[in-house]
């Protein structure tokens, strides 16, 4: 039986922020250990992936992990589709954030700011409380189809206060160019895996991987600050967990922004810059890996050698580090 997907996700931010948090925690446990327990391609790949991250664990560690992993990913789903639904009180007490400063230093100069983000912990969330702290927030989401999918991801997140530019309408990198250049405001782009042909291939976890060069070429191409994003769920107890009504709160950690080299070629600009946020995003997901909702391939040797070296031709015979499509789209739109 084939599935209407986008009318499941409408019923799912129709319903979600009616149903009573524990209830909507057991059943996003529930679906993430069954989907664990068939053990399909996603979970597979994601158990490889954080292989890579705690080379350490053996091969029953990494299981308890890739479950956790999925308890985590599904607690996202949950939260995204009742978000809608909750005051600005509550997504207050469930987000905390950790070097603020490393982004404040440039809105209050009037500068739009570049958030490398990777696909860990809530975005939407994040996203959702960026717009009322921080500045007004723009990002790229890719255009699914069917058509009605893409309009229901686009009224929630637009619903939630964030400018949304569609992977597909236009000439998107040009588009973000503009934004990049006016201010202030942030402009988060999740870029840990590559899904345009026309990435970077940096170091990851001691393996070769394949990422988005949007945020580092954005950052080259207008000057831009460029600040790497760690988002993870933690603990809450206490008067935050009331406040929150949640047991889970959400953390922002905000690194210093990237230093872009000078009097080198552009291409290199663009990849020592992207290899320097992929470093500070995997120190992120070393300690909380489980955050880590990479069920795709991004490691190199995980890919098709044949494509892969068509790839590689590819960018040889047409140069690099100018990005027709800067990033990668919404894991969750993904997976839809």
């Amino acid at each position: 039986m084939k599935v209407d997907v986008a009318r499941a996700y409408a019923t799912a931010w129709r319903v979600a922020g009616h149903v009573p948090g524990p209830v909507l925690r057991f059943a996003g446990n529930v679906a993430a250990d069954v989907t664990w327990l068939l053990r399909r391609g996603g979970v597979r790949q994601l158990e490889k992936n954080l292989a890579r991250v705690r080379p350490e664990l053996d091969g029953r560690a990494v299981r308890r992990l890739s479950r956790a992993g999925m308890r985590s990913y599904m607690r996202y789903f949950g939260e995204a589709f009742a978000l809608s639904t909750w005051s600005h009180e509550r997504i207050d007490a469930r987000v905390r954030a950790v070097g603020r400063e490393n982004v404040d230093v440039h809105l209050v100069e009037g500068r739009q700011v570049i958030l490398a983000l990777g696909h860990c912990g809530n975005w939407d969330l994040a996203g959702a409380w960026a717009e009322r702290h921080l500045s007004h927030v723009t990002t790229v989401a890719e255009r699914l189809k069917p058509e009605e999918l893409f309009q229901e991801f686009l009224r929630f997140r637009e619903g939630v206060g964030m400018r949304i530019i569609a992977l597909g309408d236009g000439d998107v990198f040009r588009e973000l160019v503009r934004t990049a250049r006016t201010g202030p405001g942030v402009l988060p782009l999740l870029a840990d895996r590559d899904l345009t042909a026309r990435g970077v291939e940096v170091d990851l976890f001691g393996h070769r991987a394949r990422v988005a060069a949007g945020p580092a070429a954005l950052a080259v191409t207008t000057g831009a600050p460029l600040v790497t994003t760690w988002i993870h769920h933690e603990r809450l107890r206490g008067a935050a967990r009331r406040a929150a009504g949640s047991p889970w709160g959400l953390v922002l950690e905000f690194s210093p922004a990237v230093a872009v080299p000078d009097g080198v070629p552009r291409a290199e600009r663009v990849r020592v810059a992207t290899q320097a946020w992929v470093d500070q995003l995997a120190d992120g997901i070393h300690r909380r890996p489980q955050d880590w909702h990479m069920l795709q391939k991004v490691f190199v040797e995980d890919l098709d050698a044949e494509r892969y070296a068509a790839t590689l031709a590819r960018e040889s015979a047409t140069g690099a580090g100018a990005p027709a499509a800067p990033l990668a789209p919404d894991a969750a739109a993904e997976r839809a």
